[in-house]
């Protein structure tokens, strides 16, 4: 077992800091590592380690992107109140799922993500702020710290349908659940990326911290080692996360979105041919 202090503080970095640009909470890259390394560990143990290591990410990164004053906290906290309850179950559920169906559904899962984004349209269709709507939608107007304006609207009702559905997968595979909620703020709910980023994470800070509450309930950290793991790789999430949101306004948003796409296709191929 690799049990190397600066090898976890260097993945936690690389975890915090894509993680963070992309809005990913960075669960998608630590548990394939954790599955490699870590052979012996079981879907609970790797999900609980992921979800520890997401909650870091996730606060640390919601901070970042706050003094940048691009979360739209109205969405966002409708959003999170949605995937509480759905995370609770998931956790829950993780007991009773095997490695290999683990690996299986989260490799599919990733390429076909990976698939979607790198074959949708470029455009996003425009969405006027000004004309009147019914009760499901809601119209957002954000101007971030640079000064820069953001109009859109979106179907609340959406929006709570899918962070549900967020919420339940996210603690079962370890994720986050931003690389659901990221593609799907963009291409359903007509967020700009920068934002979806930003609200992502501040998303994935409150859903990750009830998972870890209730995994902490239910004796998932009481072994030493994954104290300490969790510890070493959570210093280097935090501080991945900071440098992750600095760049973050600095990379266009087609660009975040490939980024995306390929990071998915790669885990999620590598961690299918792992399998077989």
């Amino acid at each position: 077992m690799i049990d190397s202090v600066w090898l976890l503080f260097a993945i936690g970095l690389l975890v915090g800091g894509l993680g963070t640009l992309i809005g990913a909470g960075g669960g998608f890259i630590l548990v394939p590592v954790l599955l490699f390394l870590y052979p012996s560990l079981q879907p609970d143990a790797i999900t609980a380690i992921s979800m520890a290591i997401v909650a870091c990410n996730a606060v640390s990164g919601t901070v970042a992107y706050a003094r940048a004053h691009r979360i739209d906290y109205r969405a966002g906290v409708q959003f999170a109140a949605f995937t509480i309850p759905g995370s609770v179950i998931g956790v829950m559920v993780t007991r009773y799922i095997s490695r290999s169906f683990f690996a299986i559904v989260f490799g599919s899962l990733l390429v076909l993500l990976a698939l979607y984004l790198l074959l949708k349209k470029d455009g996003r269709q425009k969405i006027p702020v000004n004309k009147g709507y019914g009760r499901s939608t809601q119209v957002s107007i954000l101007t971030d710290r640079n000064g820069e304006t953001y109009r859109y609207s979106f179907n609340k009702y959406i929006g709570w349908g899918i962070s549900l559905i967020v919420g339940f997968i996210s603690p079962i595979l370890g994720i986050g659940g931003g690389i659901i909620h990221v593609p799907a703020l963009i291409n359903w709910l007509q967020f700009p990326v920068h934002v979806a980023t930003a609200t992502s994470h501040f998303i994935l800070a409150v859903m990750s911290v009830v998972s870890v509450v209730v995994h902490i309930v239910q004796g998932s950290y009481q072994d030493a080692a994954i104290q300490r793991m969790v510890l070493c790789l959570g210093v280097g999430a935090i501080i991945g996360a900071q440098v992750g949101a600095y760049f973050s306004h600095r990379v266009k948003g087609r660009a975040i979105e490939r980024a995306l796409a390929v990071s998915l296709g790669l885990v999620g191929i590598r961690i299918l041919l792992g399998h077989h």
